[in-house]
């Protein structure tokens, strides 16, 4: 038997309906018609809920693959003869755009099988020059004794090596011992050998794994113990606990730099701290209730000057909107109110700070592509429309527009595809096509009631499509969860945030981590004296000073 066609209506459809069929049909068989279409409906939007809501369980558990719109088009029915008038409409919109608008150069794909990194991405290994001898530009050639060779840009090949992540050094000194008088006298340690057991180096390394690989004490134990160079657990926290100093002076000062950039982006992601769990069981067996119940790594990444990105996260009862609040409170009162990227959550808004509100689109349009199975053809156009948007900014970021430039050029490209969506979200629930229960109606619903943060790109410069970049700093958290499940204690979790926001904010500004930990470490007490003078971006300067 052949299945029937899917259809979703809207309960205003099937009042229309029943207002037809009412005078055709007796009383009893009206209301029974009219029990049947109810319960359709409430099926209906059952089904939809449950399997969208398994669908999302699913990419909790797999994970999702990515949700550029190549992906998708598999699932587009644009292609298909099925294509709707407003499908048509995107395509012609957006190749409209196209023409008007350059866009962005694709990147070359690669051949197939090539996946080799080019001696240019090893920038901070050592280069040995090695000459020909006997040979200079001008000599005869050694083959055919008849031409003259000239000089040639040098042949470059990479060699690596591998090493433990901590390693050993055994010194046994010679002893002397007086036999009259017992003193005992040893060989002076090499000059340049450090004092303690543990090198400063030790808690760079072990800082990069933990916080910046995810790896927890445990297994670095194991690994260690697997290259005969043991290092328990409990001493790789003491020697980073003792070394947290020196970053954590750098912390704060980036804290301070945070607060005077113009553009804030934030996000939360849920976390677990032991103690700060225990607390809480504590508080409610006394019959009270605790003032704060959820536990948040916030994450904030600062856009600077000379696009210069400050990565900071926070773990703590606060969300990402009171962590905000405390960081614009170090803010110049002269500087012009920044703008405070987020999604529309509200624990993201809760600062009394002035700020200009931008709201991520990506969240807007994930709406529709968690429904797009049940409502391809509504789906499809919202994601043609928003395609164009993000096909103009490629086009600015490419060709590397000031802000300024960036807003002028949206506004002219930008602007009408835009308020083409906001009148068809609008004619939706206006003309009763779509049912606002739905979890179209929804997705609609969210676009339209947080309009004014989702276009702040067409009214501000600076002003970002989306929260993408605080999204992938907090993967870094996320990865801590995953593998370390927790923080024991607050403080751990205080050495977690600092560590992970120095080494997020050398990926960001293209640092050495592990040469950057080095140098705090090192110089720890000129780096807690003067912290601004120690940052990612310009501690070379220090260093040439101090050799």
């Amino acid at each position: 038997m052949k299945p029937p066609e899917i259809v979703n209506v809207t309960k205003e459809q099937i009042a229309d309906i029943l207002a037809l069929a009412k005078p055709a049909f007796p009383e009893p068989q009206y209301e029974l018609l009219k029990k049947i279409l109810d319960t359709f409906f409430y099926v209906m939007l059952s089904l939809q809920n449950v399997r969208i809501s398994l669908k999302r369980f699913r990419k909790m558990l797999f994970g999702s693959s990515t949700e550029s719109k190549r992906n998708l088009k598999g699932k587009d029915s644009s292609d298909d003869k099925t294509s709707t008038s407003a499908d048509e409409t995107a395509s012609n919109d957006a190749a409209a755009q196209t023409e008007a608008a350059p866009p962005a150069k694709e990147a070359r794909k690669a051949k197939p099988g090539h996946g080799r990194n080019g001696a240019d991405k090893y920038y901070d290994s050592p280069v040995i020059k090695i000459t020909m001898s006997g040979m200079t530009s001008g000599d005869y050639c050694p083959k055919c004794f008849t031409g003259k060779v000239y000089y040639m840009p040098p042949r470059t090949i990479v060699k690596v090596v591998g090493q433990p992540p901590l390693k050993s050094t055994i010194y046994q000194l010679e002893q002397y011992r007086c036999r009259m008088c017992d003193a005992i006298f040893s060989a002076p340690m090499p000059a340049g050998v450090f004092e303690s057991k543990y090198d400063h180096s030790c808690a760079s390394m072990i800082a990069i794994f933990r916080y910046g690989s995810g790896m927890p004490f445990n297994r670095l134990e194991r690994l260690q113990a697997n290259m005969n160079v043991p290092v328990s657990d409990a001493t790789q926290w003491d020697i980073i606990s003792k070394s947290v100093p020196a970053p954590k002076a750098v912390y704060n000062e980036l804290i301070y730099q945070a607060a005077q950039a113009d553009l804030l982006h934030c996000d939360d992601s849920p976390m677990k701290v032991l103690s700060l769990m225990e607390e809480r069981k504590i508080i409610e067996a006394a019959g009270k209730t605790p003032k704060k119940k959820a536990i948040n790594t916030s994450g904030i990444v600062a856009v600077l000057s000379k696009g210069r990105k400050v990565v900071l996260f926070f773990t703590g009862h606060q969300h990402a909107g009171e962590n905000i609040g405390d960081i614009l409170a170090l803010r110049n009162i002269m500087l012009d109110p920044p703008i405070q990227m987020s999604d529309a959550l509200a624990s993201n808004h809760v600062s009394e700070f002035l700020r200009l509100i931008a709201l991520c689109l990506t969240h807007g349009r994930r709406g529709f592509i968690d429904v797009m199975e049940h409502f391809p053809k509504e789906c499809h156009y919202v994601i043609n429309i928003l395609a164009i948007i993000y096909v103009n900014d490629a086009y600015c970021r490419n060709q590397k527009m000031a802000a300024d430039e960036r807003l002028l050029y949206h506004q002219a490209h930008s602007a009408k595809p835009m308020q083409e969506l906001k009148t068809w979200m609008d004619e939706q629930f206006e003309q009763k096509k779509v049912e606002p229960n739905s979890e179209l109606g929804k997705a609609i619903q969210y676009m339209i009631n947080h309009w004014d943060g989702l276009t702040l790109f067409l009214r501000k410069a600076g002003a970002p499509l989306d929260n993408n970049i605080c999204e992938q700093a907090l993967k870094r958290a996320i990865m801590h969860r995953k593998n370390s499940m927790f923080y024991k204690t607050i403080k751990g979790a205080q050495v977690g945030d600092i560590y992970m926001s120095l080494i997020h904010t050398c990926e960001l500004c293209k640092v050495n981590t592990f040469d950057y930990l080095q140098a705090l470490h090192a110089h720890a007490n000129a780096v807690i004296a003067d912290a601004a003078l120690w940052l990612p971006w310009n501690y070379k300067e220090q260093l040439l000073v101090a050799t």
